[in-house]
This record gives structure tokens, sequence and C-alpha cells, in this order.
């Protein structure tokens, strides 16, 4: 595999960051996954946190080097997130359990799976343009979908923070999968939180990540949306991948590309970004990793 990855998140102009966000590449797999705590719950940022770990954790454990079955890997995987959170609560013995949507995607032998719950998303993006980007399990997107709204309209609406499918609540999560993705050679991958997608419109977000360093595009992506987000601006977090081999045919990588090849079959690298609760919270900023053949 050979792909260059870059991951950022802000606080926005929120005391607390309830965002978590990881990538963790095997030699023949990559996982990236974000969570969004809502807000609205009890120690939301727990319930991300508990996400993202046990979906990095149980990666660790099951890429041997490559998921033997992705999509099954991420409803397996999903679904022990919420029970994980579960069990959190009643450990803690919590009134209320902490909430968190969750967006991951793994890639290999250079096609892309991908599940979610909740409103945070994942994009493709291809020549500038969006190729496609998840549904959001929300009540205005219901509404859009039904006709009763449009998507300037939803943009404002007061009940535009509400999911119906999130991990640690009640019910069980609605996960829902993509299809398999053959990636060319230069897609883009961005799973992201909803303070940025919000106020960051799907293609100008293509057209920023299509710039080369993704080192400099990524956070100037994240500046505008903490502008654009105003006094109120959400916490901002989002990994983003870019692809630098071909379904079809290998494509020929830049030397700030990671190339997973001469890694051995038992090793697993990982970033997972540290976080607190802390009103004094400063961003936190992963380097763009760089390995050659």
């Amino acid at each position: 595999m050979k792909f260059t990855i870059y991951q950022e998140s802000r606080p926005g102009k929120r005391a607390n960051n309830e965002d978590r966000l990881a990538h963790c590449y095997s030699r023949d797999a990559l996982l990236m996954v974000v969570a969004d705590g809502m807000g609205g719950h009890y120690y939301g940022e727990i319930a991300a946190q508990i996400a993202v770990q046990t979906l990095i954790e149980t990666f660790q454990r099951n890429a041997t080097p490559s998921i033997a079955d992705p999509f099954m890997f991420l409803q397996k995987a999903i679904t022990n997130a919420h029970r994980a959170i579960i069990d959190f609560t009643d450990a803690h013995k919590l009134r209320d359990s902490p909430r968190t949507t969750c967006v991951a995607c793994i890639v290999q032998d250079n096609i892309a799976f991908w599940a979610h719950a909740g409103d945070s998303r994942l994009y493709l993006l291809r020549g500038g343009k969006v190729l496609t980007h998840t549904r959001d399990h929300s009540r205005v997107q219901l509404l859009m979908d039904q006709g009763l709204i449009n998507e300037a309209q939803a943009a404002v609406h007061p009940e535009r923070n509400k999911v119906y499918s999130c991990l640690g609540g009640p019910q069980e999560p609605e996960i829902e999968f993509s299809r398999k993705t053959p990636l060319e050679a230069g897609d883009v991958l961005a799973l992201c939180t909803d303070g940025l997608w919000g106020v960051i419109p799907g293609e100008m977000m293509a057209v920023a990540l299509k710039a080369d360093n993704l080192m400099q595009a990524v956070p100037m992506l994240l500046g505008q949306a903490d502008i654009r987000g105003g006094p109120n601006a959400d916490n901002l977090s989002i990994v983003v991948v870019r692809w630098e081999d071909s379904y079809i045919l290998a494509g020929n990588s830049g030397a700030s590309a990671i190339s997973t090849q001469t890694m051995s079959r038992d090793t697993v690298t990982t970033k997972l970004d540290t976080f607190g609760r802390n009103p004094n919270y400063k961003t936190e900023r992963t380097t763009i990793q760089k390995y050659s053949k």
C-alpha cells in the first residue's frame, strides 16, 4: 500500500473536545475512524474514546496483515464498541449513557469499505470533486429525503443536531455500509465530524484537499471552518488519506507517501491522539508520517 495520511482535531470555540480520531495500518490494510461524542449526554468524549479505542484494538488483533472480511469486521467492531459503552455506563452507575456517532473505513487491496452510525461523515473525493459521501442518520436528513426541506433549510434547522442512530443509546445502532469501492491513484478519503462538514460545503472541501500538501491543506481547511462556525464553532476533526495506488494499475507515489511494502506481517502502526477534559485545551495535531520502500 502507498498513501499519504494526516489527521487533526480542534476544539473550535467549545471548552471541551468530545471528538476522537485515529488511524492504524498493517502491511496490507488501513483503518481510519472518527467519533463525535454527543454533547447532550454525560461524558460524550468517553463514548467517543471507547468507540475509537475498540476499533483500533480490534484492528490490531485482526490485521494479520489483512482483514479477512472488512464489512464483517466493521459490523462487529462498531457493535462491540456500542456494547462497551453500555458496559461502562453500568459499571459506573451513570444515570444516562454516554453516546457518540462513528464513521470508520478500511482500505485494502486498493478497495475502500466503510460504515457509519450517526452524522459523522466520509467523503470520497476524486479530481477535486465529491464522488460520494455518507448519508446522515439525522432528523433533517429524513425531512430532506421526504422533500419537506431543502439543503439550505437543513443547515439552519433547529433539529439539525438530532440523530436517530448512535453508539451508546438504548437501541442497537443502525449501521450503514458502503459498497466495495475501488480506488484510483489520487483519490482522497476524508472522515470528519459535523463541526467541519456543517460549515464547509463538500465542493469546497474537495477543492481544498486536491492540494498536494495535506499538511498545509488540512489546517487551512480547519481554520476556515473555525471562522465560519463563529462564536459557537463546534469541535472540528478530520482524518484524510490520499491513496497512491490504483485498483486497476499501480500509481507512482511521491517520496512523502507511506509505503507498507517492507512492513512485517505482524506489525501494526497506530496513531491515536490523546485528549483531556481541560478548559485550556490546545489543538492536537499529528505530523504527516513518511516512509519509503
